[in-house]
C-alpha cells in the first residue's frame, strides 16, 4: 500500500476512534462550554442583568483595584478595604448596592421616557459607551469622543435657538465611565441639575457625582461590566414603559367601547 494511503488510513481510524471515545463519554464529567462559561468578550456582548451582578464578576473584571495608597483620596476611605503591595484596594462590598442603586436609576429614568447619555472618552471607552447606548435603546445616547465645552451651559448657540427650545437637548441622566478627564462636563451638569453616575477610582473624591460607583476607572472590562449592566436596567426601563403604555391603550379602548354600548343602549 503507498506511503499517502496509510497515512490517510491512519487519520481516519485516529478520527473514528476519537468520535467513538466522545460519544462513549459525552454523558460524563463536566457540561461546560465556550457558550455557557466566562469569556473576556462577554463583558461588552453579554452582559449581566443588575439581579444577577456578582461579587466574583466585579473582582474577573478587576474593579477592586484602585491607585497607590499615597495618593489616596481621603474622602474615599469609606470605599477602601485596605492595601497591598502599596495599592488601595476597593471594598467590592459598597461597589456592588452602589452599581445596582445606579441600575435602579437608569431603569426609572427610562421608564419614565426619560433620556440617558453615556460618556466614555478614551479610545477603549467607545466601543463600551456605543454598544450601552445601541442596547438601551430609544432615549439612549453616548459620547465617545471628546466632551464639547458648553453643550448644556451654552446649548442656544451650538443648537440654535429653535432646537434648544422645541427638543429636548439637556438629558435627565449622564453617566461618566471616565470622570476625571471631563470635570467640564461635570460642571455642566451640576449647572443644568442633571444628575451623574460615575466610576471613581481611590484618588477621586466621589462627591464629585450625585451616585458615585467606587471602582478601577482605568480598566476597560469594568467600564464594559458597569456600562453593560445600566443599559440593560435602561433597556428594562424602555420595556416597562412600553408595557405601561399598551395596558393604557387597551383600558382606553375597554372604557370607549363600555361607553358607546351605554349610548347605544339609551
Amino acid at each position: 500500500m503507498p506511503e499517502g494511503m496509510r497515512r490517510v488510513l491512519s487519520m481516519k481510524e485516529k478520527r473514528t476512534k476519537f468520535q467513538r471515545l466522545k460519544g462513549h463519554f459525552e454523558g460524563l464529567g463536566s457540561t461546560q462550554t465556550r457558550e455557557n462559561t466566562w469569556q473576556p468578550h462577554h463583558e461588552l456582548h453579554r452582559p449581566k442583568k443588575p439581579s444577577h451582578l456578582t461579587l466574583s464578576a466585579l473582582i474577573a473584571a478587576g474593579a477592586h483595584f484602585g491607585h497607590s495608597k499615597t495618593i489616596l483620596n481621603p474622602n474615599f476611605i469609606p470605599y477602601a478595604y485596605g492595601t497591598r503591595a502599596g495599592i488601595t484596594l476597593i471594598n467590592l462590598d459598597t461597589t456592588l448596592p452602589l452599581l445596582r442603586r445606579a441600575a435602579a436609576l437608569v431603569r426609572a429614568v427610562a421608564m419614565h421616557d426619560g433620556t440617558v447619555v453615556f460618556v466614555g472618552t478614551r479610545p477603549d471607552l467607545k466601543d463600551p459607551v456605543r454598544v450601552a447606548a445601541e442596547r438601551m435603546g430609544e432615549n439612549a445616547y453616548h459620547v465617545g469622543e471628546k466632551w464639547l465645552p458648553g453643550t448644556f451651559t451654552n446649548r442656544v448657540h451650538l443648537f440654535g435657538a429653535d432646537v434648544a427650545s422645541n427638543q429636548r437637548v439637556i438629558p435627565d441622566l449622564v453617566i461618566f465611565l471616565n470622570p476625571i478627564p471631563n470635570l467640564h462636563a461635570i460642571r455642566e451638569c451640576a449647572i443644568s441639575h442633571v444628575p451623574t453616575v460615575g466610576i471613581i477610582d481611590s484618588n477621586v473624591d466621589p462627591r464629585i457625582v450625585m451616585y458615585p460607583i467606587p471602582a478601577n476607572d482605568e480598566s476597560p472590562r469594568t467600564a464594559e461590566l458597569v456600562a453593560g449592566v445600566l443599559s440593560i436596567a435602561g433597556r428594562e426601563g424602555n420595556e416597562l414603559r412600553k408595557q405601561e403604555e399598551q395596558r393604557h391603550r387597551e383600558l382606553a379602548a375597554f372604557q370607549k367601547f363600555n361607553n358607546d354600548r351605554h349610548r347605544r343602549a339609551h
